[in-house]
């Protein structure tokens, strides 16, 4: 399951080389929500750690992203890993619209029935 959220690019990391077959990079994107300001840490990995390379701090962005969790045992108890994992980022654009080209509308409403006497339905 994926989800979609805008907001703020508030903190880029470098990228991080976990071992010889895994890397990864995080970004922090700030998320305005009523009166407080929410910061959420996401992931990128592999070959999705360029996506952030045609990115600055302080734009507006939409990640989509999926949510991810594990339990670990540690020194006996359990605990938690949860990940925000993104998997796409596009430049937010003013109108609300996020990347690609805005939607245009119809050059003529779309026609719904038909004057054919033959075509008629019976309900």
């Amino acid at each position: 399951m994926s989800f979609d959220i805008q907001g703020k690019l508030h903190e880029i990391f470098a990228e991080n080389q976990v071992s010889d077959k895994f890397r990864k990079r995080e970004f922090v994107l700030e998320i305005p929500d009523g009166s407080y300001t929410q910061y959420a840490k996401f992931q990128l990995t592999q070959d999705k750690c360029n996506l952030l390379d045609q990115f600055q701090k302080g734009q507006e962005v939409k990640v989509t992203f999926n949510l991810s969790g594990k339990p670990f045992v540690k020194n006996g108890e359990t605990l938690y890993f949860t990940n925000l994992q993104a998997w796409r980022l596009e430049a937010a654009n003013a109108g609300g619209n996020f990347g690609g080209a805005p939607a245009s509308a119809p050059a003529q409403a779309p026609t719904f029935y038909s004057s054919d006497a033959d075509n008629d339905l019976p309900f």
